[in-house]
């Protein structure tokens, strides 16, 4: 089964492709949509709801994970990502994949154990989990893939219910 995980923005929205066969995930693909401050607005969103496309037409996914948004400062930067974040679950949702949301404790607590444990804990088990040399930046990318296993944790935690 092959699912994309997201890590939702404006600026830099991380991804990353991975199958999940039994217990192990392959690394299909990841890497990052970016879009310039400088270009307005609608011009942002389009290039990302059209690049987004492009990524779920190539793999298919089956499922689709975000990680949920958090904000306690900027107000304007918090309505522009989230109005890119809704693009982002436009182009998901009109693939037919189910769609998947995480917290940020949930990630922490799926890749490392720990609630409270540090964003390079967490970008180091990915680089362990999926058996890669080096940790994927910018840091988006890592989180992308960090929710991708997050919810492949996840359904084999159901699955593993589901046998008894």
């Amino acid at each position: 089964m092959v699912i994309m995980g997201i890590d939702p923005g404006i600026a830099i929205v991380g991804y990353g492709f991975l199958e999940l066969k039994g217990n192990s995930y392959k690394v299909l693909e990841y890497g990052a949509i970016t879009t310039m401050a400088k270009v307005p607005l609608p011009e942002r969103l389009n290039a990302i709801y059209s690049e987004m496309n492009e990524l779920i037409e190539k793999y298919k996914p089956v499922d689709i994970a975000f990680e949920e948004l958090f904000f306690n400062k900027n107000v304007k930067t918090a309505i522009t990502v989230a109005e890119a974040r809704g693009v982002e679950v436009l182009s998901a949702k009109n693939s037919g994949a189910g769609l998947y949301e995480y917290t940020p404790l949930q990630v922490k607590q799926a890749l490392v154990g720990y609630g409270r444990a540090t964003k390079s804990q967490v970008q180091e088990m990915v680089k362990m989990i999926l058996n890669l040399k080096e940790i994927p930046k910018p840091d988006d990318v890592a989180d992308a893939l960090a929710i991708a296993i997050t919810h492949g944790s996840s359904i084999k935690f159901k699955e593993s219910f589901r046998m008894m």
